[in-house]
């Protein structure tokens, strides 16, 4: 069996290992091999100033990147929980996209934002798949073809040809949980690595080896060491109370619907009562409406 180390969470490592510049290897590796290109990290692109609460900080970092091309993104990798977590993906590509244009510039100077999520928990529901990729497209309601642009709109920038993948962002989304440990392709083992804290000795996946290296537990200070204790128990802590808050949201789910349940039998029970009274003919609206607890108004009803 192959040797492993045990390496301090992914998450953990975006928001307090990997901002720093002798550890953008990592983060070009993992890029690298998801996005099937040569990636080279320009710059990070967050500052104190940009930040407009806690979790902007926290949740993710952006970066400007070069590919092998000498084409420029702006990507956004982020892993966390969000409770609108699609809208949030939304505002962060928009915000990025904002940010980086500066007043009077022409629009043909927007970068494209491609937005990574590593997943801890569950966004969708059955489905198999643990890697998805979300593009904007155009295609005929009618015809269903794809929209094309003319020549001369895909050549708007000089020696670039554009449609809307090369201008609309785009996402890719990792669920976690959902990896069953099966090594297929390089980005297997980045996804290996994010669910199980752990870089087997075979791993060849760009720069995966200098994660073992760089994010080993064993190597951290008693200080590093303490705080990430506290994080994971903290992270733990979270867990437990959203997952307590759920299941207390469903036991008075069930509650209300007994409760509703019964009251409605108690009225349906009633209401079979009173039309077998109205069968006989044996007693009046009013008798009827006081042996059942129902009004005159509903025991007329229920004899038409």
């Amino acid at each position: 069996m192959s040797e492993t180390r045990t390496l301090v969470s992914f998450d953990w490592a975006i928001k307090n290992i990997l901002r720093d510049k002798a550890n953008y290897d990592v983060l070009e590796g993992f890029l690298s091999t998801l996005l099937d290109r040569d990636i080279r990290i320009l710059t990070l692109l967050e500052s104190e100033s940009n930040q407009e609460d806690a979790s902007d900080k926290f949740n993710r970092v952006d970066l400007s990147v070069e590919d092998e091309t000498g084409e420029i993104y702006i990507i956004e990798v982020q892993a966390g929980w969000e409770r609108y977590y699609l809208q949030r993906l939304l505002y962060g590509s928009s915000k990025l996209i904002v940010n980086r244009m500066q007043l009077g510039n022409s629009f043909a100077k927007v970068k494209k934002v491609i937005s990574v999520s590593i997943l801890y928990f569950l966004l969708g529901e059955g489905e198999n798949d643990y890697l998805y990729k979300g593009t904007t497209d155009f295609y005929g309601m009618n015809t269903r073809e794809r929209l094309r642009l003319k020549p001369r709109k895909r050549r708007a920038i000089v020696g670039r040809e554009i449609d809307a993948g090369t201008v609309f962002p785009e996402y890719y989304l990792i669920e976690v949980e959902r990896f069953h440990d099966i090594i297929n392709s390089g980005i297997d083992e980045w996804i290996y690595f994010f669910k199980n804290s752990e870089v087997r000795s075979d791993f060849r996946s760009k720069n995966i080896q200098a994660a073992a290296e760089k994010l080993d537990l064993l190597k951290m200070s008693q200080a590093e060491r303490r705080a990430y204790e506290k994080y994971l128990v903290n992270r733990a802590s979270e867990k437990d109370m959203i997952e307590s808050a759920y299941d207390e949201g469903i036991e008075k789910g069930i509650e209300k619907g007994l409760e509703k349940g019964i009251e409605q039998g108690v009225e349906r029970g009633r209401s079979d009562v009173a039309v077998n009274m109205l069968r006989m003919g044996l007693l009046t609206v009013d008798q009827i409406a006081q042996a059942t607890g129902l009004s005159e108004d509903e025991v007329r009803k229920l004899s038409v």
